[in-house]
C-alpha cells in the first residue's frame, strides 16, 4: 500500500463508463466515511490508492458501511464480516486476531456474586479486565470501578474511586466493586435508537459496535454507569493486544463507539471463568450458571443473604453482594 496519493490520470477514451462511475461512487463514499468519523482522512487516501482488488481497505469500508445487524446477518454474512475485521487489524495493527462467533450454551443463564468481606481493594480485577478485553491504555478504559466506602454506609455517591494508599484496606472502610449488572430489564437496550445492543439468551447485554452510532443514550439510561464512550481512537501497544476475541466482545473497538463488560464472552462461552474472577486473589468473586443447581453460583444466592443495588428500578440485576456476616 503507497502512503502518498498518486495524482489523478486525465479522462482518456480508454476510460469506461463503468470505471468511471466506479471511481466516482467509491471517492463519494470515502467522502462520506472521512466526514463522518468512520475513517481518518489520511486512511482514506490510503485506501484509495491501494491497488484494486476484491479485499482493498476501501472495498472492506464499504463493505461494512452497508453491512445488516448482527442479528439480521446469516452465517455467510457473519463470517464475511469477521473475514473483513481480520484483515482490517491485520493492516491497521500489524497482527493477527481471532473473532470467535461462539453462539450461547443451551440451559446457560450466566449470574455473579461478590463477597463484599473478602474483597480488599486490591484492583487486581480492574487490570485484568483492561488487558483481558483490549481497553484503551491512552486515557485507560476500564469496565470494572471499585469504590472505596467507609463502613456502615452504601451511598454509591460517596464512594471513592481514586483512593490511592501505600496499602489496603485501609481501617474504616470497605470495597465496593462496580461493573455491568447485566440487568434481566437492561434500560440501556430500550434507551439505544438503533436496536445496537440487546440481552443475549445466556443473559449478556452486548453491543454490535458497527451499528453503535455513538449517541450514549444508553450511558444516561443505565443506573449503575457502566458504559463507556471511544472518545479516542483506541490505543492499544501492539505487543498488548489479546488476539483471542469475540465478535460480539472483546475484538479491538474503533473510535467513537460505547463499549461494555460483556463477562468476557471470548472466554465463558468457551467454560472459562472471566478474567476479574480469576485475578481476584482473595476469592471474593463468584461466577456461574445461574440454571445449575449444583453451580457454586447457585449455593451462593440459595444459602446466603444477598442483594443487588438499585433493586427499587426493577432492571433485575444478575448481579448480587453479600457477606460473611
Amino acid at each position: 500500500m503507497s502512503n502518498q496519493t498518486e495524482a489523478p490520470q486525465p479522462f482518456t477514451k480508454q476510460t469506461t463508463r463503468r470505471a468511471l462511475l466506479k471511481k466516482i461512487g467509491l471517492a463519494s463514499v470515502a467522502a462520506v466515511a472521512a466526514g463522518s468519523g468512520i475513517m481518518s482522512l489520511t486512511k482514506v487516501a490510503q485506501a484509495v490508492t491501494e491497488p484494486d482488488s476484491t479485499h482493498s481497505a476501501l472495498n472492506d469500508m464499504i463493505a461494512t458501511f452497508f453491512q445488516k445487524h448482527y442479528l439480521k446477518m446469516d452465517k455467510e454474512e457473519v463470517a464475511e464480516s469477521i473475514a473483513r475485521l481480520e484483515r482490517k487489524y491485520s493492516r491497521e495493527r500489524g497482527v493477527t486476531v481471532d473473532i470467535d462467533n461462539s453462539p450461547p450454551r443451551e440451559g446457560v443463564v450466566y449470574g455473579y456474586a461478590l463477597n463484599l468481606s473478602k474483597c480488599k481493594g486490591y484492583r487486581r480485577c480492574v487490570h485484568a479486565c483492561v488487558t483481558e478485553n483490549n481497553q484503551s491504555r491512552d486515557s485507560e478504559i476500564q469496565y470494572i470501578k471499585v469504590l472505596e466506602m467507609n463502613n456502615g454506609s452504601m451511598s454509591l455517591e460517596g464512594g471513592d474511586r481514586y483512593y490511592d494508599h501505600e496499602t489496603v484496606p485501609k481501617e474504616g472502610k470497605f470495597y465496593l466493586p462496580l461493573q455491568c449488572m447485566q440487568c434481566d430489564n437492561p434500560p440501556c437496550v430500550t434507551a439505544c435508537p438503533t436496536q445496537a445492543t440487546w440481552m443475549e439468551p445466556d443473559g449478556i447485554v452486548v453491543v454490535d459496535y458497527e451499528w453503535c452510532i455513538g449517541c450514549r443514550y444508553c450511558m444516561t439510561a443505565c443506573p449503575y454507569g457502566a458504559r463507556r464512550f471511544n472518545w479516542n481512537e483506541p490505543q492499544i501497544p501492539q505487543e498488548d493486544i489479546n488476539l483471542s476475541t469475540h465478535y460480539l466482545g472483546n475484538r479491538p473497538r474503533p473510535r467513537g463507539v460505547v463499549e461494555k463488560c460483556t463477562y468476557c464472552i471470548q472466554r465463558t462461552r468457551k467454560g472459562r471463568q472471566p478474567a476479574c474472577q480469576e485475578a481476584c486473589p482473595t476469592g471474593a468473586r463468584v461466577f456461574g450458571n445461574i440454571l445449575d443447581p449444583n453451580s457454586e453460583i447457585r449455593y451462593v444466592l440459595e444459602n446466603k443473604t444477598v442483594f443487588r443495588l438499585k433493586e427499587d428500578l426493577g432492571t433485575e440485576p444478575k448481579f448480587w453482594y453479600y457477606t460473611d456476616t
